[in-house]
């Protein structure tokens, strides 16, 4: 992508998200990153001199527009990296519909309510909608039925906008990270009573580089589906 590009990045607080956000901050790039509430965004601002922030609670999906609403949205984008996400493992015998509705709130349906308010800007610019998925959005296992059900679906999402958009230059990927070093990773272990070693997972970084390399390469080719595993 030549010269300056405007990215609306979830999930820049930690993990992938934040590792993605310093790299194109750090290269002279436009950042709009997404925060939960204005304490957060008051974070973001600091962390990253010179970004815009937007205020959003992506575990309330029905209330984006409200939000949006009351704040001047991007006039020009050029690409949206959905990056944050939640987990929370259980067995489908003792999930309730809170554990799902929070999980398909967060990493399904506000990806799709976001992408559904910037479309018009990603249209004109001919941008890139990037989901950062999961090795679970390709297979569910035991205990994985709630995060994994939204992973599939994240797929689904980004499969139908890239049919759908594809004429008006939109291009779509989905990554899909293994096991990554992160926040999320800790929790993860904590849930399966297992001790966290980072070194035995991908660190953030390389991911990073596999989504900044799908977003800069040339408007003649887009990266569809790309899985990312760990190289140890």
């Amino acid at each position: 992508m030549a010269g300056m590009a405007t990215h609306l990045i979830t999930g820049a607080g930690s993990g992938i998200g934040a590792a993605v956000a310093r790299r194109l901050h750090e290269r002279g790039d436009e950042l709009i990153l997404l925060a939960r509430d204005a304490g957060r965004a008051k974070e973001f601002a600091a962390r990253y001199p010179g970004a815009r922030t937007l205020v959003g609670d992506l575990s309330d999906p029905d209330r984006l527009s409200w939000a949006f609403d009351k704040q001047s949205m991007p006039g020009e984008l050029d690409t949206l990296l959905h990056i944050a996400g939640i987990v929370d493992l259980g067995p489908v015998g003792d999930l309730r519909p809170k554990t799902w509705h929070q999980q398909l709130n967060v990493n399904l349906i506000a990806p799709a309510e976001i992408t559904r308010h910037v479309l018009p800007q990603l249209r004109a610019s001919r941008g890139h909608v990037v989901f950062v998925n999961s090795g679970a959005g390709l297979a569910a296992h035991a205990e994985w039925g709630a995060y994994a059900a939204s992973k599939h679906g994240l797929k689904a999402l980004a499969d139908s906008l890239r049919a759908e958009e594809h004429a008006n230059g939109v291009r779509v990927t989905s990554v899909y990270p293994g096991r990554t070093a992160s926040p999320m990773q800790a929790k993860v272990h904590s849930q399966e009573g297992k001790e966290y070693d980072p070194s035995k997972f991908i660190d953030p970084e390389s991911v990073a580089t596999t989504i900044v390399m799908a977003i800069d390469l040339p408007a003649d080719a887009e990266v569809n589906d790309l899985t990312v595993r760990p190289g140890k």
